[in-house]
C-alpha cells in the first residue's frame, strides 16, 4: 500500500515548486532605456531580479520531490523484483514519463532562471551611433512552461507511485507446499 504520508509530502513540495514557478513567471525582470544627461548616452535599467531566486526555489523543491519519490521507490534497482503483471508494466512506463517530465520542467526552470539573471549593461551614445539599444529580458512564458511540467511531474510521480507500490503488493505467494515441514526424528 502506498504511504499518505510520503505522497502528502510530495504532493506539498511539488505545489510549493508550482508556486514558484508561477510567481517566477509573474515578476520577470523587465528594463528601461534610460539617457544619461550629461555625455547623452543611453543604458538599460533592470527591474527586481526577484524572479530568478523563484525559479531557483522552484527547481529545488522539484528536486527534492524527485530525489524523495525515487528514494521511496528505491528508483527500481534495489530492492525484491516487482510482481509481473499491468501495475509493474505501469510502473515501468510512468517512471520513464514522469522523469521525461521531470527533465524538461528542471530544464525550464534553470535556462529561464539563468537568462532572467542575464542583464545587458550596453552604453551607446546618440552623437557616435545610429543603431538602437536593445536591452534583452526573458521571454514570456519560460517559466510558465516550467510550471506546467511541474503540474505534470506531479501527477505522474503520484501515479507512479502508487502503482509501484500496488506491483510491490504484500508478501509473494509461496510456491511450496501447504503443510508445515517437519525433520525426520532421530
Amino acid at each position: 500500500m502506498a504511504s499518505k504520508l510520503l505522497m502528502l509530502t510530495i504532493f506539498v513540495f511539488d505545489l510549493i515548486a508550482f508556486g514558484l514557478a508561477i510567481a517566477a513567471e509573474r515578476r520577470r525582470s523587465t528594463a528601461k532605456i534610460k539617457q544619461d544627461g550629461e555625455d547623452e548616452q543611453s543604458y538599460c535599467v533592470y527591474d527586481s531580479d526577484i524572479a530568478t531566486g523563484f525559479g531557483v526555489g522552484a527547481f529545488l523543491f522539484l528536486m527534492l520531490s524527485q530525489i524523495i519519490i525515487m528514494v521511496a521507490s528505491r528508483c527500481f534497482c534495489c530492492g525484491k523484483a516487482l510482481r509481473p503483471g499491468g501495475s509493474r508494466a505501469c510502473a515501468v512506463l510512468l517512471f520513464i514519463i514522469c522523469w521525461v517530465a521531470f527533465f524538461i520542467a528542471e530544464v525550464c526552470l534553470l535556462a529561464g532562471s539563468v537568462r532572467n539573471a542575464y542583464h545587458t549593461k550596453y552604453r551607446i551614445s546618440y552623437l557616435t551611433s545610429d543603431k538602437h539599444l536593445s536591452c534583452e529580458t526573458l521571454r514570456k512564458g519560460v517559466f510558465a512552461a516550467g510550471a506546467a511540467f511541474i503540474f505534470f511531474t506531479s501527477i505522474l510521480s503520484q501515479f507512479y507511485y502508487v502503482t509501484y507500490a500496488k506491483a510491490r503488493g504484500g508478501p509473494m505467494p509461496y510456491g511450496g507446499e501447504a503443510g508445515v515441514g517437519m525433520a525426520a526424528y532421530k
